[in-house]
C-alpha cells in the first residue's frame, strides 16, 4: 500500500513509540488520526507532523465503549495502527483485578474489538492494513512479566493467524515487535537502566520506519532490534526452560525496576 493521501488511525499516539510512528506515517504522506487520552499533548503533535489535514481525538481506551466510539469518531480510514498499551509489568499478585482488566481491555480486547469493527469494510473495499505494535516479550518469556507477556503473545498470534485469514480478501496485517528501546517505552518511562551494551537497543524511529515498511510493503511481522536481542530472542522461544536458567536474577531484577518506575501509571 502506498501511505500519501491515506487516512490512518493511530492509537496511544503520544507516547514515545507513538510520536515516532506518527512522524514516519506523515513523512509518507498520510493523514493522521492521532487518539490518545492527552488532548495538549495530541494537538501539539498533529501541528508537528509533516502534512494536512491531521485530525485528533481524545479516547481512554481502558472505559467501557471506548472503543467502538472511537471508531465512530473517526469514520473512514484505511488504515489501523494499534499502539496503546497500558504498562503491565511486575508480578500477577501485585495488580488489584481492576489494574488486570484494564490492561487486558487496552493492550489486547481494543486492538481485537477495532479489527473486529472494520474487516467488513476492509474486506469490502479488498484495501487496507492493520497494524499490531507488539513487543519482543510476545516471543520469549522472561520472569516479571506474565501479564504484559499474556497481552503481548496474545497480541502476535492474532496478528498472525488474522493475516491468513485476510490475505484472500486483499486486506494486509501485520506485527511490530520492538525490543529494548532507549528513549522511549518501558525502560525511559519507568527510570530502569537499559540493557548492557552486549544485548543493544533499539531506537523509536527504528519502530516507526518499520511500521512504514510493515505497510508498504506488506510484511507480516518485523522484530525492531539488534541481532543479538533477536537471537536471544529466538533461543527463548525454542528452549524457555534452559533460557529461564540461564538468565538468572538479572532478568527477575530489571523486571522489578520497570514495574516498580510504572505502579501508577496502571
Amino acid at each position: 500500500m502506498h501511505l500519501a493521501g491515506k487516512t490512518v488511525l493511530l492509537t496511544g499516539a503520544t507516547g514515545g513509540l507513538g510520536r515516532a510512528i506518527a512522524s514516519a506515517l506523515a513523512a509518507r504522506g498520510a493523514r493522521m488520526i492521532l487518539s490518545s487520552r492527552k488532548q495538549n499533548e495530541l494537538e501539539l503533535l498533529a501541528a508537528s507532523l509533516d502534512g494536512t489535514g491531521h485530525r485528533t481525538i481524545v479516547s481512554d481506551l481502558a472505559e467501557d465503549g471506548a472503543t467502538l466510539a472511537l471508531l465512530a469518531e473517526a469514520g473512514d480510514i484505511d488504515v489501523l495502527v494499534a499502539n496503546a498499551a497500558l504498562p503491565a509489568s511486575g508480578k500477577l499478585d501485585s495488580f488489584t483485578p481492576d489494574q488486570i482488566d484494564r490492561a487486558l481491555r487496552v493492550n489486547l480486547q481494543s486492538p481485537i474489538q477495532m479489527t473486529r469493527q472494520l474487516v467488513p469494510t476492509f474486506a469490502m473495499r479488498r484495501s487496507g492494513h492493520f497494524v499490531y505494535i507488539s513487543s519482543m516479550s510476545g516471543k520469549a518469556a522472561t520472569a516479571g512479566a506474565s501479564l504484559y507477556a499474556a497481552t503481548k503473545f496474545g497480541l502476535r498470534g492474532f496478528a498472525l493467524c488474522l493475516r491468513d485469514d485476510l490475505r484472500p480478501a486483499g486486506v494486509g496485517v501485520s506485527v511490530v515487535c520492538p525490543g529494548a528501546i532507549r528513549d522511549a517505552g518501558m525502560y525511559a518511562e519507568s527510570g530502569a537502566p537499559l540493557p548492557p551494551p552486549l544485548i543493544g537497543t533499539g531506537t523509536p524511529e527504528q519502530v516507526g520506519d518499520a511500521v512504514v515498511t510493515a505497510i508498504e510493503r506488506n510484511r507480516g511481522e518485523i522484530d525492531v532490534a539488534p541481532l543479538r536481542q533477536r537471537a536471544l530472542a529466538r533461543f527463548a522461544m525454542n528452549a524457555p526452560a534452559i533460557a529461564s536458567r540461564l538468565a538468572g536474577d538479572a532478568v527477575a531484577k530489571a523486571a522489578a525496576e520497570i514495574a516498580a518506575g510504572q505502579t501508577e501509571k496502571r
